[in-house]
């Protein structure tokens, strides 16, 4: 009874921690996760949450100069919960990782407020050159399922990435991308601040069959302007073969 007393206590303590050091993520959940129902089983078994924490921890240890136990602290929450975060990284407050198996983030990558990951998410370097060569994700930024942010590159605040986008270059705010190498399909309304909660991704613009779709339509356009011009001219052409009447005789 008293193992089981002190087991309880733990979690109870373990809970209140994680309420503590992540207060803005937990609210994250319960705000972007229609899957959250409660705050136990929020901070039992959201990963995302989980490794927030162990960076929580880690990041201060790191900052302060001390060697290995941050990146021991960030294997060992990579090995529970899929998630691959360096120590060094800057993370905002209300940072979501929805799902979160197979996320990786650089240990120069600098991310800001009210981010949305989801899983397979890469905020990778390019190059072997020491210094900055992880991006910048502006606040508010919601990155699709396995994209790709490569480099040291700014993703403007508001912005959304694509599912399976590979972005290798600076994204304005308030913008959507999508395609690889990922390129601006619009600008979303910049009245429209928190984007946060858009997690829709069956309705991204695709530029590609727009741009198609635009030629087709340029096609049959040029295609019907031909045909009335054939026709102007078969009657021409008929006109001109078609023999005078013959003269009124005289009575």
């Amino acid at each position: 009874m008293s193992t089981f007393l002190a087991i309880v206590g733990l979690i109870a303590l373990c809970g209140m921690l994680i309420c503590v050091l992540c207060e803005d993520e937990v609210k994250a959940c319960f705000d972007r996760d229609p899957a959250a129902r409660n705050l136990v089983e929020v901070l039992l078994t959201y990963s995302g949450l989980h490794v927030v924490v162990a960076h929580r921890i880690a990041h201060p240890l790191e900052k302060l100069g001390i060697p290995l136990l941050p990146r021991l602290i960030m294997t060992v929450a990579r090995a529970i919960t899929g998630v691959e975060i360096h120590p060094a990284a800057v993370i905002g407050r209300g940072l979501f990782i929805d799902h979160g198996m197979g996320v990786v983030i650089g240990e120069t990558a600098v991310i800001g407020k009210n981010v949305t990951l989801f899983q397979g998410v890469t905020l990778g370097g390019t190059g072997k050159q020491k210094g900055k060569r992880h991006p910048n994700i502006g606040d508010n930024v919601v990155i699709g399922t396995g994209a790709k942010v490569l480099g040291s590159i700014t993703i403007g605040a508001h912005s959304i990435i694509g599912a399976n986008a590979v972005v290798i270059r600076d994204v304005p705010p308030h913008s959507t991308v999508v395609g690889v190498p990922g390129r601006v399909a619009k600008v979303n309304d910049k009245s429209t601040d928190d984007l946060s909660g858009n997690l829709d991704h069956r309705h991204l613009p695709d530029p590609l069959m727009e741009h198609l779709a635009h030629l087709q339509r340029r096609v049959k356009q040029e295609i019907h302007a031909m045909e009335e011009d054939l026709h102007a001219l078969e009657r021409k052409i008929k006109d001109r073969d078609q023999p005078p009447s013959d003269p009124a005789k005289p009575s």
